[in-house]
């Protein structure tokens, strides 16, 4: 009988590498592949399927933004991934397009099994979790819609907005006072300071204590502000819950740490003392049957939404106003116009005036966010939709509107858009160089959009000029040297799940400034 391989021209290894060619080809080719004439176009990675997965673990969240940039003549366009694909959007008018369409692209459906991961939820609770995301119209709602209405509610303009925000700014300038009379009194004044180091530390502990009051446990315990910063910074690990507890260490230990005191604050009855939010929030957790320990991995979520972008977008803009002189001028005259006396004669100014009266800070804040926000938002499709009557979106899959892309377009913010420019935002519509009138408002993504559009918006607003006001009027801040401070990159090699931290530590020395206007900030009545 003739052999099988006989008269075949290849070898065997050549026999085999023409198969896993053919295989290749194959697979990449189905990778192509609409579901529908009307999808987005398809961009295929070279290893069919799980290529994109892996850049996005390889390289962060500028996998997408490169992809993104590279492909800007797409508004969206889809990454087939194993059984299912997202849609990439990086059109402003297609992003106001799905947050138009909250009835069938929802990011309620999205939150479980996030939360179970980053917090490490038990089971019962996820049940309790699950049910009743999206209730209709006379349905009894679950614990998210539940919570999820409180929160947008007391975070609307309000009483409760107008104390917390008035709690916050009063809570950090007492910690910037306290710095200040220490600098004062030490030989060690004139050392070299991480500044992100250092505005991290006094945004954690203020938070901490105007949310959950004095027994908070990060007063209690100072060990827990390095855990808690371990926890966001392994929370990309976190997420893809690969033996958690082992390859996100640090991570898991700093959170596990933290909810066994948050577990125990609870238990001692001292959230009581925290802010009426807070009270609210285990109200309803307890309502919903969760347990306190459930309870507690929550109330580590509500922290870290408190501390990590107010901290973040802090250290840029602080950074971004004594870098450039001429900048911080202009900023620290601004401020000055709204202090005044009042009925009493003690000095003081509101909050509001400096979203009124400082035009430069509140573009240099925007600015800020603007190039510091690469975050998505992201839906998934409940059912089979025909986004803006043009594309079909397949249920099950996933839209994330790419924050990153549409703030790094040349098309939207100009040929500069690398540079830190906040004149974007101070040109009137109009003027010969404007280019902010003429920009779509679904293209600043720095609070989200449409249905999630960030509740704590104007508090983080209130809560941010409010801090950066009074260190500038406080402190001068200059580099080692009294050369001029360095502007880093932004680490966006992560995930983007907040304003994203610098890719290098940055050391500066800061001193109390001795004039007027700053002693007069450190016995400010502060108002809204």
């Amino acid at each position: 009988m003739m052999p099988l391989t006989e008269g075949w021209p290849l070898s065997p290894a050549a026999t085999c590498m023409a198969v896993i060619a053919v295989a290749y080809l194959l697979f990449w080719r189905s990778s192509t592949q609409k579901l529908d004439p009307r999808e987005p176009p398809v961009i295929a990675s070279s290893i069919p399927f799980v290529g994109h997965i892996l850049g996005m673990a390889f390289y962060g969240g500028k996998y997408i933004k490169s992809l993104g940039l590279r492909n800007n003549h797409l508004p969206v366009f889809t990454l087939p991934m194993p059984g299912s694909r997202i849609y990439i959007v990086t059109d402003p008018s297609l992003a106001a397009a799905v947050q138009r369409a909250s009835k069938t692209l929802s990011f309620t459906p999205i939150i479980p099994e996030v939360t179970e991961r980053v917090l490490g939820l038990d089971k019962a609770t996820m049940e309790i979790t699950r049910k009743n995301l999206d209730p209709g119209p006379g349905a009894e709602p679950g614990f998210l819609a539940d919570i999820q209405e409180m929160v947008y509610a007391w975070f609307g303009p309000g009483d409760f907005l107008n104390d917390i925000s008035l709690d916050a700014v009063r809570e950090l300038r007492n910690e910037a006072v306290s710095f200040a009379t220490a600098l004062e009194t030490r030989v060690a004044s004139q050392q070299t300071i991480d500044l992100v180091a250092w505005v991290r530390h006094v945004v954690t502990v203020s938070t901490a204590k105007y949310f959950y009051g004095p027994q908070n446990p990060i007063a209690l315990d100072s060990e827990l502000e390095e855990c808690f910063w371990n926890f966001d910074h392994g929370l990309g690990k976190l997420l893809m819950n690969i033996l958690p507890s082992i390859t996100a260490r640090k991570a898991y230990v700093g959170r596990e740490r933290l909810v066994k005191a948050l577990e125990s604050y609870l238990e001692k009855g001292d959230y009581k003392t925290g802010s009426g939010i807070v009270q609210k929030r285990i109200e309803i957790a307890l309502r919903h049957d969760w347990t306190l320990r459930a309870a507690a991995r929550s109330e580590l979520s509500f922290l870290f939404a408190g501390i990590v972008n107010a901290t973040t977008s802090t250290f840029w803009i602080l950074l971004q106003i004594f870098a450039d002189p001429q900048l911080l001028s202009v900023v620290r005259n601004e401020i000055k116009g709204t202090l005044r006396a009042d009925g009493t004669g003690r000095p003081g100014f509101n909050i509001a005036d400096l979203k009124v009266k400082c035009p430069m800070l509140v573009a240099t804040y925007r600015e800020c966010l603007r190039l510091g926000s690469d975050n998505y938002s992201t839906r998934m499709v409940k059912e089979n939709t025909l986004l803006a009557d043009r594309y079909f979106l397949k249920k099950g899959a996933i839209v994330q509107i790419a924050g990153g892309v549409i703030h790094a377009d040349p098309s939207i913010w100009g040929d500069d858009v690398e540079r830190f420019d906040p004149r974007r935002f101070t040109e009137k519509p109009g003027s010969p160089t404007a280019k902010q009138g003429q920009i779509h408002p679904a293209a600043f993504r720095a609070f989200g959009g449409g249905k999630t559009l960030c509740p704590g918006r104007h508090f983080a607003t209130n809560e941010i000029l409010g801090f950066v006001a009074l260190v500038v009027m406080m402190f001068d801040i200059e580099a080692p040297g009294r050369g001029r401070i360095r502007v880093p990159k932004k680490n966006d090699g992560v995930l983007p799940v907040h304003i994203l931290e610098p890719v290098s530590t940055v050391k500066v020395v800061i001193s109390a400034r001795q004039d007027r206007h700053a002693q007069i900030c450190r016995d400010i009545d502060i108002t809204l």
